[in-house]
């Protein structure tokens, strides 16, 4: 069965990007929510999904966290993207730049400076956004330079983003019967289902006495009650090696009345 991954659309997002990384263009598919994905990919409809978690400069893609605590899948692999921002038009006067609310927030200091009496629209994708320029003159849009390909769109300017470091990570997601223990990255979900003094204490000491590297930690809301989280961690190691199976062994052990989710190991690459 060939491959077939469902991601961020229409066609030209970043997601689009790193999906091309995972299947040819003629096995991916579009949808507009990150839930979306990862909820067709636990039924069995896609074999694969690509979701933005997490971008160096405005953190971590809620959405995303929340979804993977929802539905039962595994992570197969990581990709990382470098964020080229350009502002893209049909020329060079315009009332409003469209894009991602996380590429507006990006670029904020370029369109400040620039810019500083246009309205932001923020739509679904950085290409919805050059949709928009693309069917309105008034409007311009930030996303990645080759999306002005065509003798409609100009670039007026490139790597608008406020730092050169900008980059997005992506998780590719399959069934949950597709989880390995190979790679050098392990994503987990640990739900206490209690909460006393020195939890999280005891929660990061088990990585911390077997020399892992934590590589990110961030609670989000349960939905049960208020002031009850989910903690999402990642860790520079393996569910190969033993000592990720004993410190996982402990975690289990503090999360008795909860749950704990290993979504698995990957190794990470970078798409251009």
């Amino acid at each position: 069965m060939s491959t077939q991954a469902l991601t961020l659309g229409p066609s030209g997002t970043y997601s689009h990007r790193a999906a091309r990384a995972v299947a040819d263009d003629e096995d991916i598919t579009f949808t507009e929510s990150v839930t979306s994905i990862i909820e067709s990919v636990a039924d069995g409809a896609y074999t694969h999904g690509v979701v933005p978690v997490e971008n160096s400069i405005e953190g971590s893609v809620t959405e995303s966290l929340d979804a993977l605590a929802e539905h039962d899948v595994a992570v197969t692999r990581e990709i990382i993207t470098p964020i080229r921002h350009a502002l893209i038009a049909q020329g060079e006067t315009f009332e409003t730049v469209a894009s991602h609310a996380q590429a507006l927030a990006q670029c904020r200091s370029y369109l400040e400076e620039n810019y500083p009496d246009v309205k932001l629209e923020a739509v679904a994708s950085t290409a919805r956004g050059v949709q928009r320029a693309r069917e309105d003159d008034s409007v311009a849009a930030i996303g990645h330079p080759a999306n002005a390909e065509g003798e409609d769109l100009l670039v007026l300017g490139e790597d608008i983003q406020d730092r050169s470091s900008n980059a997005t990570r992506f998780l590719v997601v399959a069934p949950a019967d597709q989880r390995t223990e190979a790679g050098g990255k392990t994503s987990f979900i640990v739900y206490p289902n209690v909460d006393y003094p020195g939890l999280l204490l005891e929660l990061l000491e088990p990585f911390a006495d077997r020399d892992i590297n934590l590589t990110r930690v961030e609670s989000r809301p349960s939905g049960e009650r208020l002031g009850d989280y989910v903690f999402h961690i990642d860790i520079a190691a393996g569910l190969y090696e033993q000592r990720t199976q004993d410190a996982l062994g402990v975690i289990e052990e503090i999360a008795e009345k909860g749950w704990v989710r290993r979504l698995g190991s990957y190794d990470s690459e970078t798409v251009v």
